[in-house]
């Protein structure tokens, strides 16, 4: 496909230093406290509730099911989540918690975090994810194949995996903090939109570079000049390293400035996280009732 590495490789370069620049020049912005309590309800509502650990036990995945659906028991104002995010032999119990709430299931799939296995194990993982209740399954990239330029091999891989999806949404990980460069996330982003991704994923959240804020412009601005070539929208799903209220924010500015509001939904914005929603249950008690709840009174998850 020599047609497809001209076309990534025919993008425009980006500017580092301007989209550096851009993204901390967003990342200052303040927000009033009306749009704060808005902005954080919004973030609630765009939180992938995450746990991927290999001590993940049933009755975890159960009590982070139920917290995804009253994340805050006391204050049933409070909105659920976006969805849980779990490994595929975890699903089934997930989908108990959640089936018919709204809330998304989604699973890792194709060999998280690294990716590096044959084809058919992909596929498979896919399939007993999708088959377990998963509506969302979230895939990783070979890297290795990537960086190397076997561009063909990736985009066949994510074309195989949307269809071992059958209705389930595909959420593309680039493992951003893997592709060196800009240029290369750019590529990547739409390598994986022209493959079919409904959302693309900065990380696994297991490499030590995860999300950040010029990263996730550059991926916004893939898919918003995406949108405008070929009228299909993709979502964004930044994971890895967003911990608090302020980081949320940042990333609504970000979008906003950037994609404008048709992105500012739960069904085109996303966010990885475990830790973060309980900081922004912690904001959300200080602006309703003048004070901290300590952050014990919020499950750990």
């Amino acid at each position: 496909m020599s047609d497809l590495r001209s076309l990534l490789h025919g993008l425009p370069g980006v500017d580092k230093v301007g989209v550096e620049a851009r993204a901390a020049a967003l990342g200052t912005r303040s927000v009033k406290t009306t749009a704060k309590a808005q902005a954080i309800d919004l973030a609630i509502r765009m939180v992938d509730l995450t746990t991927l650990e290999g001590a993940d036990t049933p009755g975890k995945v159960r009590a982070l099911s139920a917290k995804a659906l009253r994340p805050d028991p006391a204050d049933p104002t409070c909105p659920p989540v976006g969805a849980v995010c779990v490994y595929p032999a975890m699903v089934p119990v997930a989908f108990d918690v959640l089936k018919g709430s709204g809330v998304h299931l989604a699973s890792v799939a194709t060999a998280f975090p690294s990716g590096q296995a044959p084809l058919d194990v992909k596929l498979a993982d896919t399939r007993d994810a999708v088959a377990g209740g998963a509506d969302e399954i979230d895939m990783v990239i070979s890297r290795g194949a990537f960086l190397a330029g076997d561009y063909t091999k990736v985009f066949d891989e994510i074309v195989a995996v949307k269809e071992a999806c059958g209705p389930a949404h595909l959420k593309v990980i680039l493992e951003t903090g893997e592709l060196a460069t800009y240029d290369n996330v750019r590529r990547a982003s739409w390598l994986a939109m022209l493959a079919g991704a409904d959302f693309i994923k900065t990380s696994t959240g297991k490499v030590p570079i995860a999300a950040t804020l010029p990263v996730t412009l550059v991926m916004l601005e893939a898919v918003r000049d995406y949108r405008a070539q070929t009228g299909r929208q993709v979502g964004v799903k930044p994971a890895g390293g967003i911990r608090t209220t302020k980081d949320a924010i940042k990333y609504l500015v970000l979008i906003n400035e950037t994609v404008g509001d048709d992105w500012l939904s739960p069904d085109w914005f996303r966010f990885g996280a475990s830790s973060l929603l309980n900081d922004l249950l912690m904001q959300r008690t200080k602006l309703t009732t003048g004070h901290y709840a300590g952050p014990d009174y919020f499950t750990l998850d």
